[in-house]
């Protein structure tokens, strides 16, 4: 498997991996989505810097806590990777996958906007399309139901200004996601004290092996991101972005296979309406790759 392979195949286990995290919160359904959201950031946190001091990588952390200004642009992420996550958990261990799958569809649109916006990047006449037709969805999805995806907006959101922050944090994937979890544990560790003591944590609700589950928050957070970012270095940023619909695909798929959601025609119309502007951009994409490879052979 060449570099160019390898590559794909780690961004492509990722995004797998992503998109049947689903059935992984599920199993921690009664338990409180908040308590679960501040389990992820102690563990995540807890994992990263295990594997950072094994990797010999703990100057890097030490010049992060010298810099002030780069603190508190990790505070900054470790907000809106917190709130996106939180919602994500709440959506899914409520029964609105498919709300969280939209969240993700719509996010590389919106992060298409920012970049056009906040970094005056050009958005090409496929992604043009693309962006059409989403707002079409969305907007077919207000009119014929009267109600607004809150959670899928707030998800897209909170990923897409995250994104953008990343942009100006100058750290390897795995000490950035160290800082920006490290940052918030404080305040996972005072609402996990505060809900066990008002019995609405983990105590009573879990049960002997189900503990486990708790540290495994954090190997399914990092890991799937250790993959992706060792991958997406290997190979074109466009190629990711063909990947990348894997993901929410999948979580769409389990809302309606396993989770039984309900997909009323409305939602259905508005989802393909979507999904037709995506496929201007896949085609884009899938042309790109093939000229790239016809330039290599």
């Amino acid at each position: 498997m060449d570099l160019k392979s390898s590559g794909a195949f780690s961004v492509f286990i990722a995004y797998v991996f992503w998109g049947l995290l689903t059935l992984f919160w599920n199993l921690l359904g009664d338990v409180n989505s908040v308590y679960i959201l501040f389990q992820r950031v102690i563990w995540s946190a807890v994992f990263m810097g295990i594997l950072l001091l094994l990797s010999g990588k703990a100057e890097k952390i030490k010049a992060v806590f010298k810099d002030g200004k780069m603190l508190i642009r990790c505070f900054v992420c470790g907000i809106l990777i917190t709130v996106n996550w939180g919602v994500y958990i709440y959506a899914v261990t409520s029964g609105h996958v498919l709300d969280a799958s939209l969240g993700y569809f719509i996010e590389p649109i919106v992060v298409g906007m920012m970049g056009m916006i906040l970094f005056k990047e050009k958005l090409s006449k496929a992604e043009k399309i693309t962006f059409v037709f989403a707002m079409a969805g969305l907007l077919y999805m207000l009119l014929s139901t009267g109600t607004f995806p809150v959670l899928s907006i707030v998800i897209a959101l909170s990923f897409a200004v995250y994104g953008a922050f990343k942009k100006s944090l100058a750290l390897e994937a795995g000490v950035s996601l160290f800082m920006e979890t490290l940052c918030i544990v404080p305040i996972a560790l005072l609402f996990t004290l505060f809900a066990e003591s008002k019995g609405i944590g983990a105590i009573g609700v879990l049960h002997g092996w189900s503990f486990l589950l708790l540290p495994a928050c954090g190997i399914v957070t990092s890991i799937p991101l250790l993959l992706f970012n060792i991958g997406v270095k290997k190979i074109p940023y466009y190629l990711s972005g063909i990947i990348m619909y894997v993901s929410p695909t999948l979580q769409f798929l389990t809302g309606i296979l396993f989770f039984k959601e309900a997909l009323d025609t409305n939602r259905l119309i508005a989802f393909a309406v979507i999904w037709i502007g995506i496929a201007f951009t896949m085609y884009e994409q899938i042309k790109l790759i093939i000229k790239d490879t016809k330039k290599e052979a």
